[in-house]
């Protein structure tokens, strides 16, 4: 029986779900992410909580008696958080709790300093004596308690116990960000998941109950920022017109901690502001920046400030007018300096005209500038050197600049992993990044502890997470692309925890506590993202995709391309002699840019890590591998690995049929088929390529190809999703 709640508009609200949360008919179609607050079954349990919860004392940045007298004013984020808990704690648990308002902090509080930090306590209040059944929500501002209340929630669905209750908890970066890449038609650039959650037709007048949902999600996560518009952006989006919609949005989403910022093109003084030059170093250019800000502050008081993509891949920029990133990004920082803005510059420049390997030029462009940018200006940088790759090592400038403020940017939505088709966990990716060891200060330099401003002493601390959302209704097109979203909030408030333990916290929130259906799903979860890279680019292979969507493997040449860093042969290299991209002393020498230590691991074919090996060396196609097979068979084996390794997803999902609602198991077992058919592809198309530089039979173990090469080099996809050519 189809739901009824399939006919419903997309932006039907939360509230309508947890009206129908009892209804046998209702459909699991994931819109309620991790968010679910089912009813605890296990009556046992249930009952010890709600002798537990008798009354939850929340106190967070109360605030001040009006001069005129009267009771303090209650805030939008205090009622959220009320609401919040007493609307959870009944669906959890079938009791209204009530909910009681500290007048100050207790001094005896340890949570200090960070305003987003809580403390959860049982037992006797911090602002009287209640004994036993009340449980403290502690934080020194609302937006703190708030992430208090979520995270009691959260103890609550999983099931932990509440007698001695007392966490602390803070986050380790200050700004945590999600970026979408939306345009202001609704198209979202390298997204897989429908449309852009914006409707800019219908704001500022007309919103979407959704808007309250999704900042509802992402205050669930500790995130505290959002970017609305394309990095690829339009300037439209700062005239008044898109200014009045811009702050509906703000509106919606600051009770929930969320400001907002905006992509800024840097041409807009031209575009929309009349001036005949867009130089940051013409006074003229300043003074309409400083103008245009402090309009926008009239809008949006709580505005975060700008993301700038300039001078790549034809966006325009300051050195359009020779002058450095630094001049550019400190003429925005200046303008946004008085109210507290930020501007975060991207690192990820390129030029076609360069003839510098390219995964070398940010560090070249950006190394003689550290230092030089104002106190309130970020550099984000993407994970690793290139472009969202499977693995690439991480970026050189991670360890080089030692005196400007740093993000790293993740990619959530898939653009080079299977986009929402594959599922391909990617807290593994994030932690190997986050956790690598650049050795700029000596051991334990982690990109962890420059992201978090710990190591270089940074004014302030960033991450950002390329936003994986849209329109369908479970929000990421694929069921599980929700652990992604999950993932990479649970890494920005605090990247020590593990991803086994992400993985176990989001399967058990979102898909219960059935111990077959945990093991199963952490064992598919965990795996996946190796095996997407060994059925796609293993060995250190990179950029080796189909052209323009970059959904499906393309290694061989480009056709009518004028770029050769747009061409797959650029990084592979692949010759009569070997294979991979010679980047030490006697190649480009990309290995220059990282420390000795790191320089001499992975200078020698010897002692390079085989997940790294092509991407710095060129290879003999009968090198000896660590696993005493010559590499051709090495990289064959590994391709069909990865074909094997989706087929025991595919029976580890089967296994699941039963455990879980036939809704979603039903969409992933139809996902992972594809991904099985997508695999093979890569297999053959990659393999019957560089056989034609080998001139070696498959080894025994590996299918033959379905197809000759000529078949998987005619263009198979077309329109995309996603793909800003396919529009």
């Amino acid at each position: 029986m189809t739901s009824p709640l399939h006919r419903l508009p997309f932006w039907i609200s939360l509230a309508a779900l947890a009206c129908a949360a009892l209804s046998p008919a209702r459909a699991e179609d994931g819109y309620r992410l991790w968010l679910r607050y089912d009813r605890i079954t296990d009556e046992t349990l249930r009952a010890r909580y709600a002798a537990a919860i008798q009354t939850v004392t929340i106190t967070g940045g109360v605030l001040p008696r009006p001069a005129f007298g009267g009771p303090p004013p209650i805030s939008r984020t205090r009622e959220v958080a009320q609401a919040e808990l007493v609307a959870g704690l009944r669906d959890l648990l079938g009791i209204d709790v009530q909910v009681a308002f500290g007048s100050n902090r207790s001094p005896t509080s340890p949570v200090t300093g960070n305003p987003d930090s809580y403390r959860l306590n049982a037992g006797t209040s911090f602002i009287n004596s209640t004994g036993l059944g009340n449980i403290n929500i502690d934080s020194p501002t609302e937006i703190g308690a708030l992430y208090g209340v979520f995270a009691l929630l959260r103890h609550i669905q999983l099931g932990l116990p509440l007698e001695n209750l007392n966490i602390d908890s803070a986050p380790k970066i200050q700004r945590r960000l999600l970026n979408h890449w939306d345009n202001l038609d609704r198209f979202v650039e390298r997204g897989y998941a429908g449309d852009s959650l914006w409707e800019w037709f219908y704001l500022p007048e007309i919103r979407s109950p959704r808007y309250r949902d999704y900042a509802r999600a992402v205050a669930s996560l500790g995130l505290n920022g959002v970017v609305l518009n394309n990095v690829n952006a339009n300037a439209l989006i700062l005239t008044p017109v898109y200014l009045r919609k811009v702050a509906a949005l703000a509106e919606e989403f600051r009770p929930y901690g969320i400001r907002v910022f905006l992509t800024a093109r840097f041409s807009a003084p031209i575009e929309i502001g009349g001036l005949k030059t867009a130089d940051p170093l013409d006074p003229e250019v300043a003074a309409w920046w400083k103008k245009k800000t402090d309009e926008i502050y009239t809008f949006i008081p709580d505005f975060g400030g700008y993301l700038v993509k300039a001078n790549s891949e034809g966006q325009p920029g300051p050195q359009d007018y020779k002058r450095n990133h630094a001049d550019g990004a400190n003429m925005m920082a200046d303008a946004l300096a008085p109210h507290g803005g930020v501007v975060m510059w991207r690192a990820f420049v390129y030029g076609a005209e360069v003839k510098e390997d390219r995964v070398k030029q940010a560090y070249s462009e950006f190394m003689p500038l550290d230092g030089k940018f104002r106190d309130n200006v970020v550099i984000q940088i993407k994970n690793g050197p290139l472009d969202f790759m499977p693995r690439e090592p991480f970026s050189p400038l991670f360890g080089g600049m030692k005196k400007t403020v740093m993000a790293p940017e993740l990619q959530i939505t898939q653009e080079y992993l299977g986009q929402s088709t594959h599922l391909v966990y990617l807290a593994p990716m994030w932690k190997e990044v986050l956790d690598a060891d650049t050795f700029a200060q000596g051991p334990g330099s982690t990109i962890a502890r420059a992201t978090d401003g710990s190591l270089n002493k940074s004014p302030f601390s960033m991450i950002v997470g390329v936003a994986n959302t849209g329109t369908d209704r479970n929000w990421t097109g694929h069921p599980l692309a929700q652990a992604n979203w999950y993932a990479y909030g649970r890494l920005a408030w605090d990247h020590t925890l593990t991803s086994e333990a992400i993985a176990d916290e989001w399967i058990r929130l979102t898909y219960g506590t059935d111990p077959k259906v945990l093991a199963t799903m952490k064992k598919i979860l965990l795996g996946s993202r190796e095996t997407m890279v060994n059925y796609s680019m293993p060995l250190g292979l990179h950029h080796i995709m189909a052209e323009g969507h970059h959904y499906g493997p393309g290694p061989w040449p480009i056709a009518n391309t004028t770029r050769p860093d747009w061409s797959p042969p650029y990084y592979h290299q692949a010759d009569a002699a070997g294979l991979g991209a010679a980047r030490t002393a006697t190649g480009s020498n990309a290995l220059e840019q990282y420390a000795p230590p790191l320089a001499t691991l992975w200078g020698s074919v010897d002692t390079v890590p085989d997940n790294l090996l092509l991407w710095f060396h060129h290879v003999a196609w009968d090198h000896k591998m660590q696993s005493g097979r010559i590499l051709w068979d090495e990289l064959a084996l590994r391709y069909q690995q990865g074909v094997n390794e989706v087929r025991a997803m595919q029976r580890d999902w089967d296994s699941l049929k039963g455990s879980i609602d036939d809704e979603r198991f039903t969409e992933v077992k139809q996902r992972l088929a594809r991904q099985e058919a997508d695999a093979r592809d890569w297999r053959d198309a990659c393999l019957l390529y560089f056989q034609t530089f080998s001139k070696r039979p498959l080894p025994a173990g590996v299918e033959p190809p379905a197809h000759d090469l000529e078949y998987y080099k005619t263009p198979l996809i077309r329109f995309a999703p996603g793909h800003p050519g396919a529009k």
